[in-house]
């Protein structure tokens, strides 16, 4: 007889009762962050989903559009523990993870002290990340990955859970440094913000000019958040999800199986399993965001975009030939929608 121990059976009455509360308390949250955050309900809804699959989020727009003001009352709506660190040509990695100084007690006894950085946070806000140099950008990368950081040669765990939220602006901008593709690959989404509409940037005219001015509220705690993000990954999951993942995933790689499509083409490099273990976790978490107990294949279209888009680069004939990564991203969905 076996003696490995098996998956304990998931009470279905139980994960439908968790599932109910989750999708409550998620919708208060929805609405304290409305409260400030005025229109871009794909940002936020993206934002949001971000966090509650446990992953980390690259925010990218033009300066001015309310990217760090998002990540600053997510912290407070979400209960977390929250520090920002604003990227500069001149930040250095120990601003980020910490240093060890030199101590010396009244006998005279010298030793070292670790003293941490900003990084100890529950929600780390990366300000303009790609203003700082790719040596400073990579000290993310050990915490993004094993939520630890070792500095000479010991390791320091950090708090749970642990968010980065990163805001970047156009790369077409002055003074903007390229993110390595091992750190982009860390983020669970890239989400795009964009200019508001009409009646979004009216309501910002109105109730930000003036002497009162909303503030963001807690709708949760640290707790009731751990527990949201254990349930994303009990979620079920229908094979026609996980077909349309993989299927969408696989055809992101140059030349996958058969020589490819014609999307394929202007492929150089594409997503690898970890885009497929974040389409998973995402579209459960926006499922549960929309009140629904289980992810659908309009998931995965809807979120494909956001998921992939960082994850691959376009050859220089597409470049050549005007052809976008979104484009691409919207052929591969096709078969799907």
């Amino acid at each position: 007889m076996n003696d490995m121990s098996q998956t304990p059976a998931i009470d279905d009455a139980a994960l439908v009762a968790q599932a109910e509360a989750a999708v409550e308390t998620v919708g208060r949250a929805r609405e304290a962050i409305a409260q400030v955050i005025f229109g871009q309900e794909d940002v936020v809804g993206n934002t949001l989903t971000t966090v509650l699959a446990g992953g980390h989020g690259l925010l990218v727009g033009v300066p001015g559009l309310a990217k760090t003001k998002l990540v600053d009352t997510l912290s407070t709506v979400l209960g977390l523990n929250g520090n920002r660190i604003q990227f500069t040509p001149d930040l250095m990695p120990s601003d980020i993870l910490g240093s060890e100084i030199l101590d010396q007690d009244d006998a005279g006894k010298r030793s070292f002290r670790f003293v941490k950085g900003p990084i100890f946070a529950q929600l780390l806000m990366a300000d303009e990340i790609n203003r700082a140099s790719p040596r400073t950008q990579s000290a993310l990368l050990q915490s993004m990955q094993e939520y630890h950081v070792t500095i000479a040669g010991e390791r320091h765990d950090l708090p749970k859970p642990f968010h980065v939220l990163a805001t970047q602006n156009p790369l077409e901008q002055e003074g903007t440094y390229p993110l390595p593709e091992a750190q982009l690959d860390r983020f669970l989404m890239q989400i795009d913000v964009l200019y508001p509409d009409l009646e979004a940037e009216r309501r910002i005219l109105l109730e930000t000019t003036g002497s009162d001015e909303a503030v963001p509220m807690a709708a949760m705690t640290v707790e009731q958040l751990m527990d949201i993000q254990a349930l994303v990954r009990r979620m079920p999951v229908g094979e026609s999800v996980v077909e349309a993942i993989l299927g969408i995933v696989r055809a992101a790689r140059p030349d996958e199986d058969d020589g490819g499509t014609a999307a394929q083409k202007h492929i150089a490099w594409g997503p690898g399993p970890r885009a497929s273990q974040a389409l998973m976790l995402t579209v459960r978490a926006r499922a549960l965001l929309d009140g629904r107990l289980a992810p659908s294949v309009d998931d995965v279209v809807a979120l494909a975009e956001p998921v992939l888009q960082h994850r691959m680069a376009l050859n220089f004939a597409a470049r050549a030939e005007g052809v976008t990564v979104r484009q691409v991203i919207a052929d591969l969905k096709k078969p799907w929608q």
